[in-house]
């Protein structure tokens, strides 16, 4: 029997019960279109946190202090010792906490921090009006803030909050610019460092960037940097840690493809589910056409033709569900990402490899009842009733 043959007498089957074949293929449609959904969301989650974390350079290490007992922290002189460091291009030592901000009868409670104006290069973070902090603003203890997006919005509503006041814990500070709307930022305000450590009456510092000359100097800068906190804390390295921005980059891109292999294996347990549906149709339609298959075997066709008629047929309806699940995911995908501002990435390999095992659970599902059909004897399948 030609192919062309089997593919118009499998299509005519199909057609011949739309309902249940539809009912069959609703398995293998809903499992291509979750694989490819939901893998599609932890790509482009993986994409998203990537150029986050690239955004602030492959060149920076942060330093965070633990310390133990009452030696928790360094002070503002040893954390710029850090800038004399081999391989040190700039340092940005920061003290944080929580406090309510004022505007009138708005407020809301807040992070702050306190930067110096090397934060600006280091942490990749500008102003899109008016200044940052500068280097006056440290040595005299400026009351200046630099405000989030969010932030500014909840304070001020539209109009624009440069050279306006906000008042911080009851003390007043002004407003002399507002921050790049990044994620990081929006709903912080910024601060000179001198006048955090007064605000939240810390001295201590418990956060140090280091930005390196170049990516290829981390891991010098890296094990200086543990050298001289060894030195600071006596050799006990529970005090600290410095993480290497390469090395978060490679821990997040570990951790979101585990979860999209995750995500991609529960949905394919829907392509099983799929699959087994399959077999279940195809042995009812064996069972069926049994007198159909003697006829046909008592005519001249052999085991061959019968074992390729029903695979064939297996094949096409998986093939089919595999193509309108892609297009489901797809354009599922889509809409997700216009409705939610969520990133979402349909790569073409997904879409293949989803595509590809919808086939081979066509062919695996098909495989049984196609050869049970083949081996059925010509006098048994004609006696059938």
């Amino acid at each position: 029997m030609k192919l062309s043959q089997a593919f118009k007498m499998a299509w005519k089957s199909i057609l011949s019960n739309k309902t249940r074949t539809l009912l069959t293929m609703l398995g293998i449609i809903i499992g291509v279109s979750c694989v490819i959904l939901l893998v599609s969301v932890g790509q482009g989650a993986t994409s998203s946190v990537t150029a986050q974390v690239q955004g602030l350079g492959s060149n920076l290490l942060t330093v965070s202090v633990t310390g133990r007992g009452d030696h928790n922290s360094v002070t503002l002189k040893q954390a710029m010792e850090f800038a004399d460091l081999e391989g040190v291009q700039a340092v940005a030592p920061t003290v944080s906490g929580n406090v309510q901000a004022k505007n009138g009868s708005k407020n809301v409670n807040v992070s702050v921090e306190g930067i110096t104006s090397d934060y600006e290069e280091v942490r990749v973070t500008g102003v899109q009006s008016g200044r940052f902090i500068l280097p006056i603003d440290i040595d005299y203890t400026q009351k200046v803030a630099l405000i989030g997006t969010e932030t500014a919005t909840t304070l001020f509503g539209t109009e624009s909050p440069v050279g306006q006041y906000v008042t911080l814990n009851g003390m007043r500070f002004k407003i002399v610019g507002l921050l790049e709307d990044k994620s990081t930022t929006k709903t912080t305000i910024k601060i000179p460092l001198t006048s955090a450590q007064r605000l939240l009456r810390s001295t201590g510092i418990r956060t140090i960037y280091l930005q390196g000359e170049s990516g290829d100097t981390t891991s010098i800068v890296k094990a200086l940097a543990e050298q001289k906190l060894d030195k600071i804390f006596r050799d006990t390295e529970d005090s600290y840690t410095v993480t290497d921005q390469k090395e978060m980059l490679e821990t997040v891109s570990s951790i979101t493809d585990t979860l999209s292999i995750a995500l991609g294996g529960i949905a394919g347990i829907s392509l099983i589910v799929g699959g087994i549906g399959i077999m279940n149709i195809m042995l009812v339609s064996v069972t069926e056409r049994t007198r159909e298959i003697g006829i046909r075997k008592s005519v001249g066709a052999k085991k061959r033709d019968i074992l390729l008629q029903f695979l064939i047929e297996s094949i096409v309806i998986s093939s089919i569900s595999g193509i309108i699940g892609i297009l489901i995911g797809v354009g599922g995908g889509a809409l997700v990402s216009k409705i939610t501002s969520m990133s979402i990435e349909a790569s073409l390999n997904i879409i293949l490899i989803s595509f590809g095992f919808s086939v081979f659970i066509g062919v695996f599902f098909g495989i049984f009842p196609a050869n049970k059909a083949a081996n059925l004897k010509p006098v048994d399948a004609l006696r059938y009733d």
